[in-house]
């Protein structure tokens, strides 16, 4: 009787847990499925760029917007972008991706608002690196103020990157404290894109793509976390 009683009690839990992990293998499966097909978007968007549409207006008039911002450089505006490059690379965005993830560990007390930051970074990094491999495009003809990377002119990571980790900190204060105010982290993506234009470092088109990886990565990312809420 003692024993029945015991499996009884224990078929709930089990079945509780085995549709937790039916749920939590969906949710794997679906994040995959999109990170492939955002992936296979960015290499088509690259492709288009680099070989169907590159005579096409506005991509036609592309190095001329180069061009432009190389002829009215200038040393005070060359500082502030040099900065503002210096934020978005690689070493300061898992510097300060660490620091939000940590910082939100503790404000949140929950494994959620963390996880959100990491997999969006994640997806971003693998995205931006298979589609620099598939595409091809080489740096804006100027002069160039920073040392070319190995990779692809498109998209732009610089962006990408600032756009996930400034994108999901805005995110996470918008959700939790309903200020709507915190969207200005934006600026900072925004500002960051404006200096790779500025600094020869991609084509605007590079910079558009950037933007767009890295808001989708965040929609990814919040849908798998953060329970598909708004």
């Amino acid at each position: 009787m003692y024993l029945r009683s015991e499996l009884k009690t224990a078929r709930p839990d089990s079945g509780a847990a085995a549709g937790y992990r039916v749920a939590r293998g969906q949710i794997v499966a679906r994040v995959l499925v999109q990170v492939l097909l955002l992936g296979a978007l960015m290499a088509g968007l690259g492709w288009l760029v680099t070989h169907s549409l590159i005579h096409v207006w506005p991509f036609s008039a592309e190095d001329s917007v180069d061009r432009v911002l190389a002829a009215h450089r200038d040393s005070a505006v060359d500082d502030v972008t040099s900065a503002l490059s210096t934020v978005a690379d690689t070493t300061c965005t898992i510097l300060l991706a660490v620091a939000a993830i940590i910082v939100t560990w503790r404000v949140s007390g929950h494994w959620r608002a963390p996880a959100f930051i990491a997999l969006a970074l994640a997806i971003e990094v693998g995205i931006f690196l298979v589609t620099t491999l598939l595409v091809h495009r080489t740096r804006p003809g100027v002069v160039e103020l920073d040392q070319s990377p190995p990779t692809s002119s498109f998209p732009s990571g610089h962006t990408a990157a600032a756009v996930v980790l400034y994108g999901a900190v805005a995110w996470l204060i918008a959700r939790g404290t309903g200020r709507r105010q915190a969207w200005l982290l934006l600026l900072v993506p925004a500002a960051v894109a404006f200096a790779r234009l500025y600094r020869g470092m991609h084509h605007p088109s590079d910079v558009v793509a950037g933007f767009l990886l890295g808001a989708c990565c965040l929609v990814i990312a919040a849908r798998a976390v953060l329970g598909g809420r708004r």
